[in-house]
């Protein structure tokens, strides 16, 4: 959760510095475009019974962080040095709706989009698709509220319709939703994975050896440690400073090396709770993936998993032939789109005893792939010079090396070939195995 805060490079993936063609050759424009983003409220990711952080959710952690807080005053009988706020520190958040400054992001996010793609945007606004969570549906909101800014301030704008949410598909287990995963008893009924508890019992001992130490007879656990770390990031962006860059109290009761620990801790549970280390992860994410084919093709959807077959056979709620699409989901959702997209087969499985960098995961970790606020960027882009059209990946402004196609040195595979290579998403994934008894 600390990396949340910094951007990193790696060796095998580009960063775009200054628009969405920099690293493209002259002749190479963009002429569709797809994205997909995460609204900004924090995920647990310990159990597919709390998928995300709706309403309970928060509810959970505000209760869970008010008991501890208790806990502490009861039993330490002084506080000092960088642990000195906790005497008066009032854990108040409530659950609201959207934070202030995730409602900044969004709203950068859509300006950013417009700006980024403006020679398709000035005359065009794309088609919004939600899940149903509130949290989700205000972050679309808020996208096209910045996107519509900044199409009002563009005077090369050859037309002044503003973008709004079209669709919204509601999160419940009678509901497809390629947006929200419910469907798969399999994967939903499946037990929690073990890889961040054998990870944190190895990081978090010395933790609570320390905090011990400093907060005497506070009587913590492990399960205290990690939620103690879960609230520097949670209380950063409820905080109404975080516009000026304000960074919760809790973050410095940790080292940066602990941070490293905790980070590598969430990318454990998004690669074996939704990723390719989960048997039934990448299927979550067939749906998604094979209406991304239909719109990159301009095909009917064929698909026999999570899509909403109504919704998708309805040209106003499913158009094609759009040239823009923005869709907002989960953090967990866009894991599992990932992974049946292939985005990082050459990661190989993840240790649960010892930190790997993003180096060694070839670009893989939670903080790199589904931050708060995370996007991702599905581009079909044409070149003079060419007749096919190629497909090109971006998730959050770093390129994705689309391997399983054989990307050339800027990412892009021709679209034959990445519709080729998506075998395991036109094949269905292994759908059939979620309702095995």
């Amino acid at each position: 959760m600390g990396a949340r805060f910094m951007t990193f490079l790696s060796r095998n993936q580009k960063k775009l510095e200054n628009d969405e063609e920099a690293l493209l050759p002259s002749e190479t424009r963009s002429s569709r475009l797809k994205t997909t983003t995460r609204n900004k409220y924090l995920s647990r990711g310990q159990s597919k019974s709390i998928k995300v952080l709706g309403i309970m959710g928060i509810i959970a952690i505000i209760l869970t962080a008010a008991l501890f807080l208790l806990k502490i005053r009861n039993n330490v009988k002084s506080f000092g040095g960088k642990y000195a706020f906790l005497a008066n520190y009032t854990y108040d958040l409530g659950a609201d709706d959207l934070t202030a400054f995730g409602e900044q992001q969004m709203r950068e996010s859509g300006a950013k989009f417009y700006e980024t793609y403006r020679h398709l945007t000035k005359s065009a606004i794309p088609s919004i698709r939600s899940s149903g969570e509130s949290r989700v549906v205000e972050s679309a909101a808020r996208f096209a509220v910045g996107y519509g800014n900044a199409k009002k301030l563009d005077p090369s704008a050859l037309d002044q319709s503003l973008p709004s949410v079209d669709i919204i598909i509601a999160e419940d287990a009678q509901t497809n939703n390629t947006l929200s995963h419910s469907l798969c008893t399999s994967f939903e009924n499946a037990p929690d994975n073990e890889a961040q508890s054998t990870w944190a019992a190895i990081f978090v001992p010395p933790i609570l050896d320390r905090l011990d130490d400093a907060l005497e007879a506070a009587k913590l656990t492990a399960t205290d440690v990690i939620n103690l770390m879960d609230l520097c990031p949670f209380d950063t962006v409820a905080s109404s400073s975080a516009n000026t860059g304000y960074l919760s109290p809790f973050c410095s009761v940790f080292t940066n090396d602990e941070w490293h620990d905790y980070d590598y801790y969430q990318s454990l549970g998004k690669w074996y709770g939704y990723g390719l280390g989960a048997s039934l992860g990448p299927t979550q994410g067939v749906g998604f993936s094979n209406e991304l084919i239909a719109r990159l093709t301009n095909t009917s959807v064929s698909d026999h998993t999570s899509t909403n077959r109504t919704l998708d056979a309805d040209s106003a709620a499913f158009p094609l032939g759009r040239n823009l699409y923005a869709d907002f989901s989960h953090d967990n959702d866009m894991t599992s789109i990932f992974a049946a997209l292939g985005l990082y087969n050459m990661t190989k499985p993840l240790p649960t005893t010892m930190v790997k960098t993003t180096r060694d995961t070839r670009g893989y970790s939670a903080s790199w792939t589904v931050p708060f606020a995370a996007r991702a960027y599905f581009e079909k882009l044409q070149c003079s010079d060419q007749e096919e059209e190629f497909v090109r990946i971006l998730v959050n402004d770093r390129i994705v090396p689309l391997t399983s196609c054989n990307s050339d040195r800027h990412g892009r595979c021709t679209l034959s070939k990445f519709i080729d290579s998506l075998s395991f998403v036109r094949e269905d994934g292994h759908w059939d195995q979620c309702f095995a008894q």
